[in-house]
């Protein structure tokens, strides 16, 4: 190792992030103003709509948009630990906090001996191209809780079931975080922490578990994949609509249904090919555990009905943990999400309007970000089979004998 590239790498990584994130904050502020959507009004409109309903002991039962598990809860309710700051001042705050926690995490985790410094730099060099989404939205908040829990999962198992199962009851997908755990007693940790959480919740504010009805009329958002159909459809008579539903903007109209189910059927293929994954992996390097989660969001993000710019703030934290590990071949799904994550700032907020009006450019921007996210999954689960699955063996062919009286011809 480098020792004197080593010592200088943390002081640069300090210093872009320190950059970077001042320009994300006076994007928030809106002292400078990116073109395109609003998207501080999640804070200022909806979460603290939602804040001031949780703070009375209750959920946003009657709100359709409210689709997120109990402890998401505690992220909306988290700006009141400082009050002397307005609610959405407070939660770019405590965002802008989480993101340190996660840099902090990874560079400790870097410095480790056979470790690297490549993860931090992914985090340093992704979650700006997404532009001021990532702080206007509590996702930041949960990779943090993802990312201790991979970086803790070697060592501490427990550690990391019950910061997996406390991430899943504040916005599901850490769950995905337990594919790779090998040993049980993470899975028993994640189990009984969510389950408590779930009891607790559940006996202290009434409506805690409403969210699991909350999607039932969803449409196909249109940022996602199976989105793509519809936006080149509009350009050969499908006369459907684009529709404020549910908190996104979707597709809704003739084969919506048959879209939605045929991405529910994707993610159920995924799922199968995980568990064939899981039974057939045999070797598990230190890195396995963080690359099977990233493959895994990855699968069902890809294949899922919405696709919300957000999404990527989680794989960006998951690809830069797996880089923490110096032998990690992650490295290409990497570069291809970072690639991704400036793609996506560009159709959202920038060309959101063109995305739902489905012209050329807005749908040739979804095309270009989503294939590029489909082939950052395919390689993802490539690299994590041929780390972890055997080659079969070849069968040894019997070499014919040679009669003692004929010559080997040779060509």
């Amino acid at each position: 190792m480098n020792r004197t590239g080593a010592g200088r790498s943390p002081v640069w990584l300090l210093g872009a992030w320190g950059v970077t994130r001042v320009v994300l904050v006076l994007f928030v502020v809106r002292v400078f103003v990116i073109p395109g959507v609003d998207v501080t009004t999640d804070v200022s409109v909806i979460y603290h709509g939602w804040y001031e309903v949780l703070r009375h002991g209750s959920f946003p039962v009657g709100d359709v948009t409210w689709q997120y598990p109990p402890a998401a809860a505690l992220a909306i309710l988290a700006p009141g630990v400082l009050p002397f700051l307005g609610y959405t001042a407070a939660f770019f705050v405590l965002a802008c906090l989480a993101d340190l926690t996660v840099l902090v995490l990874l560079l400790y985790a870097g410095r480790r001996p056979d470790a690297s410094l490549r993860g931090a730099w992914v985090w340093v060099a992704g979650v700006p191209l997404l532009g001021p989404t990532v702080y206007a939205r509590y996702d930041l908040m949960v990779t943090a809780v993802a990312v201790a829990a991979l970086l803790a999962g070697a060592r501490h198992p427990r550690m990391m079931g019950v910061l997996a199962g406390f991430g899943a009851m504040v916005k599901v997908w850490p769950v995905l975080l337990l594919v790779g755990a090998v040993r049980r007693r993470a899975w028993a940790a994640a189990a009984v922490t969510a389950g408590a959480l779930a009891v607790l919740f559940s006996v202290a504010m009434p409506g805690a578990f409403t969210f699991l009805t909350a999607q039932r009329g969803r449409g196909t958002e249109v940022e996602s994949l199976g989105a793509l159909v519809f936006h080149v459809g509009r350009h050969f008579g499908w006369h459907g609509q684009v529709l404020l539903n549910y908190g996104s903007v979707e597709f809704l109209g003739p084969y919506v249904g048959l879209v939605s189910t045929a991405a529910l059927a994707l993610t159920g293929a995924c799922f199968g090919w995980l568990v064939l994954w899981r039974l057939r992996a045999t070797r598990f390097p230190p890195q396995a555990l963080a690359e099977a989660a990233f493959t895994a969001v990855l699968m069902f993000t890809v294949t899922s009905r919405v696709i919300s710019p957000q999404y990527l703030v989680w794989l960006i934290g998951l690809a830069a943990v797996c880089l923490c590990f110096r032998h990690s071949r992650m490295g290409l799904p990497a570069l291809l999400l970072v690639t991704a994550a400036f793609v996506t700032v560009l159709e959202f907020p920038i060309g959101f309007a063109h995305v739902v009006a489905s012209d050329l450019y807005g749908t040739a921007l979804l095309l270009l970000r989503n294939g590029l996210l489909l082939t950052t999954t395919l390689l993802a689960a490539h690299t994590l089979w041929h780390t972890t699955v055997p080659a079969p063996s070849t069968p040894q062919v019997p070499s014919q004998p040679t009669h003692p009286n004929e010559t080997p011809v040779s060509s």
